[in-house]
């Protein structure tokens, strides 16, 4: 059974960081490029930043040079370094294999304050 459960949200002034993480089972990992993906309110969701298992990475522009994501293949786990935080972050944040498939997580909430 395919599983996502992303920890590390809650709540942060504008300008502060926090750390995202994210463990997958059900799949062989290694195997996969693994994504962060964000949904904020009344908005569809969307793509964050990716890493591919041998560590290159993508970004979406809004957060290029912000965040970081990393990925430990032992662990079976990715997260997300945020810092630099804007009221634009707030979102509910998942994580899933890229391109996502349908086993979405409970996502863990950001919320920034200006």
């Amino acid at each position: 059974q395919v599983q996502f459960v992303e920890s590390g949200g809650g709540w942060v002034q504008s300008g502060g960081s926090l750390r995202l993480s994210c463990e997958a089972s059900g799949i062989i990992f290694r195997r996969y490029i693994m994504g962060w993906y964000r949904q904020a309110p009344a908005k569809q969701r969307e793509w964050v930043a990716d890493i591919i298992s041998g560590g290159s990475t993508n970004y979406a522009a809004s957060v290029k040079g912000r965040f970081t994501i990393s990925r430990d293949n032992a662990k079976n786990t990715v997260h997300l370094q945020m810092n630099s935080l804007k009221p634009e972050d707030t979102a509910v944040y998942y994580c899933n294999v890229g391109p996502p498939n349908e086993h979405w997580g409970q996502g863990t909430q950001v919320t920034v304050s200006s």
